[in-house]
């Protein structure tokens, strides 16, 4: 059947055919784009510098690190690119989904029986399938999203001890036990400090989080007597045991590369301590090689960089659309400068060895996809959705036609 009632549907879909919607990146996100632009480009550079003698003593060829890190890139951006174009609110629903797969992953790493997947190298097991994958870097993702999920959902029963800030405990503390047993204690805290802010944030009470520091100094205390070598490298960066310059090498040869690097560095390619005196120049010290060859000042510009995103990361979380993207940026935020800022502390001896990487720069496919990911999210967070109709937008000629058949079937 056919009449004057059908007629305007038929004229308004050819407009809907042309009607289509983007997302608008704003100024903070664009910003991030840049400083993650920089730092990679910085990273490969750097990696290829700290890693090219290592890799002709072994044989793999000058340009092996170099190689696979910027494919770790190029699957970043991918990565990247998909996450910036996906609605952040639909993490909220991933949320368990998320924990869950991490959970297992990570139980994988240490059961007895699964060696074959994840094999013990330097004496821990992080990596499932020889050095693909680190569950602990993905966890980094799951606490951020499932902490922020669960305290919209709790709403005020967050103030509540037992229904509210119990459940955060319990998961979270089975990640940090997990992480334990690699052992990676440095990641398990990054764990526990991420959730407090994102629970701080969310509104917890602080009486909650002043009983969890008094119940968890003991347990702190046991672990840290239990796990020897968490001990012996407190005390050595202490200086109050004899086996200080053989615990504290790696920090010490670190120490002798930010200091020979001056103000202006050596020079790139010049620096000496990646010739084996600094263990993984390219991973966990990275950092050293940036203050060998390119001096205070190429520290400071990293440090400033990381300054300049995180700026970029809270004011993404003050204008997000939702509480739950509010969490998550302050959360995903949070996890890249306290992982940044620790490195470059350890590197110049503010802090104990802790083995944490250089986001956007380390070498670690890992923790540069879930970087680059997180910053996706973030530009998400900070991106507006349009509306774009076609052609007709733009065109006054198209638009004008388009008047007139609307005109003329109304007639």
């Amino acid at each position: 059947m056919t009449g004057p009632w059908n007629a305007p549907d038929a004229a308004v879909a050819p407009a809907r055919a042309d009607v289509r919607e983007r997302w608008r990146i704003g100024v903070e996100g664009r910003a991030m784009v840049l400083v993650m632009a920089v730092l990679l480009a910085f990273g490969l550079v750097v990696v290829y510098s700290a890693s090219v003698v290592l890799a002709t003593e072994h044989h793999l060829g000058s340009a092996y690190y170099f190689t696979r890190q910027l494919e770790g890139v190029v699957a970043g951006l991918v990565v990247f690119a998909v996450t910036a174009k996906t609605d952040a609110e639909r993490w909220a629903r991933w949320a368990w989904p998320i924990m869950l797969v991490t959970l297992v992953l990570m139980l994988v790493t240490i059961l007895p029986f699964t060696a074959a997947l994840a094999p013990r190298i330097h004496g821990a097991r992080r990596f499932l399938f020889g050095a693909s994958v680190q569950p602990s870097e993905i966890a980094k993702l799951a606490v951020v999203i499932w902490t922020a999920m669960l305290v919209v959902r709790k709403g005020p029963l967050l103030r509540r001890l037992t229904t509210g800030f119990l459940p955060f405990l319990l998961v979270i503390g089975a990640l940090d036990v997990l992480a334990a047993l690699e052992p990676d204690l440095s990641v398990a805290m990054i764990y526990t400090v991420v959730m407090a802010i994102v629970l701080f944030a969310g509104g917890v009470r602080i009486g909650h989080f002043i009983l969890l520091g008094v119940l968890s100094v003991p347990l702190l205390w046991h672990e840290g007597g239990r796990l020897r070598y968490v001990a012996e490298r407190v005390a050595a960066f202490r200086h109050l045991t004899t086996g200080a310059h053989t615990i504290n090498y790696q920090l010490q040869q670190s120490l002798i590369a930010v200091g020979s690097g001056g103000l202006f560095g050596v020079g790139l390619g010049n620096g000496r301590q990646q010739y084996g005196f600094v263990p993984f120049p390219y991973d966990d010290f990275v950092g050293s090689v940036i203050g060998e060859e390119w001096g205070f000042v190429g520290i400071l510009a990293v440090i400033i960089a990381f300054g300049v995103y995180g700026w970029m990361g809270f004011r993404i979380a003050r204008t997000a659309r939702t509480p739950f993207q509010q969490l998550v940026a302050v959360g995903l935020t949070v996890t890249t400068l306290i992982t940044a800022y620790l490195h470059i502390g350890v590197v110049i001896g503010l802090l104990p060895t802790t083995g944490l990487t250089l986001p956007f720069v380390s070498y670690g496919r890992s923790n540069l996809v879930l970087s680059m990911l997180m910053t996706g999210i973030l530009v998400n967070i900070g991106s507006v959705r349009e509306r774009v109709i076609g052609r007709a937008a733009t065109d006054p000629h198209a638009l004008a036609a388009q008047a007139a058949s609307a005109a003329a079937v109304g007639v």
